[in-house]
């Protein structure tokens, strides 16, 4: 099976399929997802088959707005208030969920996240599909996040029928997915930040230790990880150190560094590539993942300063490092 691509000509047909029981890639603002009829069960596992993906690891449904939340979640007041706040977004909302979403979606769990996302192409498709879409990032498990087509297709090129291509994701890495079943608290910090929530929950914080049952994606996992190694820095030293370590070694690395640190690298005519500040590292830090990964046998990566969505992608980076910071 050759997967098929195409802009927003395609989404009748990417809906026909979907209606069909079939997976589609399908942009966001956020990452690309690979969607299907949340309400249809075999449908479903034909997402964790495509991905390769623990069937313990729950999956976000999509829907283009909060009546059609309605459909697979209880929605009460407050995640009404916050939905018009912050959605359409990246912001996905954990809420008891109805009997007809299926427990393949959940991960056994009586809990759905639920996202509106903003990004025009996935919106139509949404609205054309007309039934909630269940929907984790468009890659192999474990596999770095894709925010292009062509990072789709990289992975998933014959796994499913067909992805919409609505060029590069404006935020670039994954949703926050906020619980409010009890406790506010943020299980996966994203592209709406702790600050940004503040004002709406006081109380909000960001999850820490360790789960047996995961109530969101990209809780239990190694993820986001390149296929060769992917190494933190925390400083110029440490990373010139382990550079020149692997470099004797015979590979061919790469620096991805903050602007700051460039000078260095050029003095001592080290391989680097330049990497933005806040929301420019988070659009920017996955496609450079999946650049190096293909041409260098390692790639150290400056860690963020951190505050804002820069916490969000130490998040991510810790997770695709195995935690190795130099």
């Amino acid at each position: 099976m050759k997967t098929i691509t195409g802009g927003r000509e395609i989404i009748p047909i990417c809906a026909d399929l979907v209606r069909q029981g079939e997976v589609v890639g399908f942009p966001t603002e956020t990452v690309y997802g690979l969607g299907a009829d949340a309400l249809n069960e075999s449908a479903v596992k034909k997402i964790y088959e495509a991905k390769g993906r623990p069937s313990d690891n729950p999956l976000i449904v999509h829907v283009p707005n909060v009546e059609e939340a309605r459909k697979a979640a209880e929605v009460g007041e407050l995640a009404e208030k916050l939905f018009s706040v912050f959605s359409p977004g990246p912001l996905t909302i954990v809420l008891p969920k109805k009997k007809e979403i299926p427990y393949s979606v959940t991960a056994g769990l009586d809990t759905v996240g639920i996202r509106i996302p903003s990004h025009p192409v996935a919106r139509e498709f949404l609205t054309a599909c007309g039934t909630p879409i269940a929907a984790p990032s468009a890659n192999l498990s474990k596999r770095v996040s894709p925010t292009t087509c062509e990072a789709v297709l990289d992975d998933m090129n014959g796994r499913v029928p067909a992805v919409i291509d609505g060029g590069a994701c404006s935020v670039g890495i994954e949703s926050t997915v906020l619980s409010i079943v009890d406790e506010p608290v943020i299980l996966r910090p994203g592209g709406i930040t702790e600050e940004m929530l503040k004002p709406y929950l006081p109380a909000v914080k960001l999850f820490t230790g360790h789960v047996k049952v995961a109530p969101s994606p990209g809780m239990k996992y190694t993820h986001y990880a390149p296929i060769v190694p992917c190494i933190l820095y925390s400083s110029v030293r440490g990373a010139e150190t382990e550079y020149l370590r692997r470099k004797g070694m015979g590979e061919n690395v790469v620096l991805l560094s903050k602007e700051r640190n460039v000078p260095y690298w050029e003095e001592k005519g080290y391989t680097y590539l330049k990497i933005g500040t806040d929301a420019a590292f988070a659009n920017e830090i996955f496609r450079m993942l999946r650049y190096c990964e293909k041409i260098y046998d390692a790639i150290l990566v400056e860690a963020p300063d951190g505050g804002g969505i820069e916490d969000s992608v130490m998040d991510r980076l810790i997770r695709s490092s195995h935690g190795v910071i130099v």
